[in-house]
């Protein structure tokens, strides 16, 4: 880093503490997990006093069962991946604040895509709702990347590294709106579509292999 990149980064260090916001989005996530099951909490009173049984419970929400552990799934790799990130990152400027927003917004409004998923009817704009919430969020994750390239005097992320991330994180972008377009091209396939993205990881692979990088 140069000397003019320290004394950049020591400034900005001073008006936004990298710690404090690291404790910030673990918080905001811890949230989101939390918010997942309220909805299948709520249904458990409605069975219950409806005098239904817990198998009753299960047969009627598999549904949102399945949607609460997609989704708990989902927000627990964007943060791994996210933590792992930061974890790089030494210094917090103004724009890194404002550029990691987008992602904890999406990353709150996803516990809602979920809810719609599992509780409305399967059409197609609760498809759209649901999976192209995770499309906004990787696309939210691509920018936080894109940023810290443009800004190497705020971490110590290797090139390599950097580039392979952003390659994820386009990949994983780019499956979602696969998964999205065949969802509603074949809407008896329901979610399943969402199994396309077995293939980020060997997707991955190859691109770190073609570019000789490392994973992110």
């Amino acid at each position: 880093m140069s000397e003019g990149g320290r004394a950049r980064a020591d400034e900005w260090r001073t008006s936004v503490d990298i710690g404090r916001l690291r404790a910030f989005i673990d918080a905001v996530v811890a949230i989101a997990m939390t918010l997942l099951i309220l909805p299948l909490l709520e249904s458990v009173g409605e069975v219950a006093r409806g005098d239904g049984d817990t198998a009753h419970w299960f047969a009627e929400h598999r549904s949102q069962l399945l949607g609460f552990v997609v989704s708990f799934a989902l927000i627990a790799v964007f943060w791994i991946y996210h933590h792992r990130l930061f974890a790089r990152v030494d210094a917090a400027s103004p724009g890194l604040l404002w550029v990691t927003m987008p992602w904890l917004l999406a990353i709150v409004w996803l516990p809602v895509a979920t809810a719609i998923s599992g509780q409305m009817d399967d059409d197609a704009l609760a498809k759209i709702v649901y999976i192209g919430s995770m499309i906004a969020l990787s696309l939210c994750s691509l920018l936080v990347r894109l940023f810290l390239r443009a800004h190497p005097e705020l971490h110590r992320i290797p090139p390599s590294m950097m580039a392979a991330g952003i390659a994820a994180e386009a990949i994983t972008a780019g499956l979602f709106a696969v998964a999205l377009l065949l969802a509603l091209a074949f809407p008896a396939l329901g979610y399943s579509p969402l199994l396309v993205m077995v293939l980020t990881g060997p997707a991955q692979a190859v691109v770190a292999r073609w570019r000789g990088g490392t994973s992110r």
